[in-house]
């Protein structure tokens, strides 16, 4: 394959800009608050997990609670109900009488358990409740947090965009002074070489793998008309002579 030199000179301008390229689209696909952010959806997940379950939990005590109201409530009513008709003097038996006056006592201490459990309910009701409150704060943080690094992340990634499109912009203009062929060549040996396609022939070395030109490699090369488009032997890929390749 031929190329006009000016034009394999090109091919190194495509390589720069599409490194530039390849480069922006690492940084766009590996923003910095990823790590974090994974992490932090993952606290989340847990946290609203645990949200949840604290949720069922008050829920349940809020009934028992609303129970052991009614229940004190209902034992209350009784006693006073009692209570009116031993003053008002409708019961006139006196075993009548003493039948409810045991009544009145065990309706007593009937009351004092069930306020003693309603206690309880109230305290542990309280307990779930203020749990409750730190799980929800925890998820409000989580979501706060969150907010900053992906307002962050977006901008970064518009911005890196952007700057993709910029740099991309130049491109067509580049390729236009190739031949079509050597851009196919190229766009080839990128794909196949890690983004690399071309490299350049400085101080008898391959920029594209870092190798050392051998003198008969050399030799061979200052033998080749300037418009031989050459591969390195050892990486394949396309070797542009330069001012500063020590030939």
């Amino acid at each position: 394959m031929n190329a006009d030199p000016a034009a394999q000179l090109r091919l190194l301008d495509l390589q720069a800009l599409d490194a530039q390229v390849d480069q922006l689209r690492h940084q766009r696909g590996n923003p910095a608050e990823a790590a974090e952010i994974k992490d932090l959806l993952g606290k989340r997940v847990d946290v609203d997990g645990r949200l949840r379950d604290q949720r069922i939990v008050v829920d349940d005590l809020a009934a028992a609670q609303a129970k052991a109201d009614t229940d004190v409530e209902q034992v209350k009513a009784r006693r006073t109900r009692d209570r009116e008709r031993m003053d008002s003097g409708a019961v006139a038996d006196p075993k009548a009488l003493e039948r409810m006056q045991h009544e009145l006592e065990s309706l007593e201490r009937r009351i004092t358990t069930l306020e003693d459990e309603e206690l309880e309910v109230m305290e542990q009701l309280e307990e779930a409740q203020s749990a409750l409150t730190e799980l929800t704060a925890a998820v409000e943080d989580l979501d706060s947090r969150l907010g900053v690094l992906t307002t962050a992340r977006d901008e970064k990634l518009a911005a890196l965009d952007a700057e993709i499109g910029a740099v991309s912009g130049g491109r067509a203009a580049i390729v236009a002074e190739i031949p079509a062929d050597l851009v196919a060549l190229y766009e080839k040996l990128r794909a196949s070489k890690g983004g690399i396609g071309v490299g350049t022939l400085r101080a008898r070395q391959c920029s594209g793998c870092q190798l050392s030109l051998d003198a008969g490699e050399l030799a061979a090369i200052r033998a080749t008309p300037a418009e031989t488009v050459l591969r390195h032997e050892e990486c394949q890929r396309i070797l542009v002579r330069t001012p500063e390749s020590g030939l």
